[in-house]
């Protein structure tokens, strides 16, 4: 006889790296696209407590927090840190990120201000604000 595991409650396991590879990108694209489809009508519709309780679910998603930790690691600036000094290179630190990115108790830390040269005058500087990883990773949804 075989037995069935059965698994209730949360994880007791710590976060590995395998966690973030083992993702599925294209479930998770679909569910965060249907979720902002979801209030984009409820916007259109009026349903202002509607609209507040989807941004809940999504703010709170796995899957939203970790589209938004892709976005901020596969883009440009993926590699520039902010004021912390932290960039988030390795599956291990992006699943670790996706667990902390939490929407209550957190307040932005100062963007860190650098002069890069105009295009077309390069003796003169335009500022640059670099905000931290953290803070480019705020999952979709209300921003406040």
């Amino acid at each position: 006889m075989t037995e069935v595991a059965t698994f209730t409650g949360a994880s007791s396991a710590k976060a590995t790296s395998r966690d973030w590879d083992n993702i599925s990108w294209a479930k998770a694209k679909i569910l965060v696209t249907r979720l902002q489809m979801r209030i984009a009508k409820a916007v259109r519709e009026g349903k202002i407590g509607r609209v507040r309780s989807l941004q809940r679910i999504l703010t709170h998603s796995f899957y939203a927090k970790a589209m938004a930790v892709k976005r901020v690691t596969s883009n440009q600036g993926a590699k520039t840190p902010g004021v912390d000094g932290v960039i988030w290179n390795t599956p291990l630190q992006k699943i670790q990120a996706v667990n902390a990115l939490k929407r209550r108790g957190y307040n932005p830390l100062p963007l860190k201000r650098i002069y890069i040269p105009k295009k077309g005058n390069k003796l003169k500087t335009r500022p640059l604000s670099i905000p931290t990883m953290k803070d480019r990773g705020k999952p979709y949804g209300k921003q406040h």
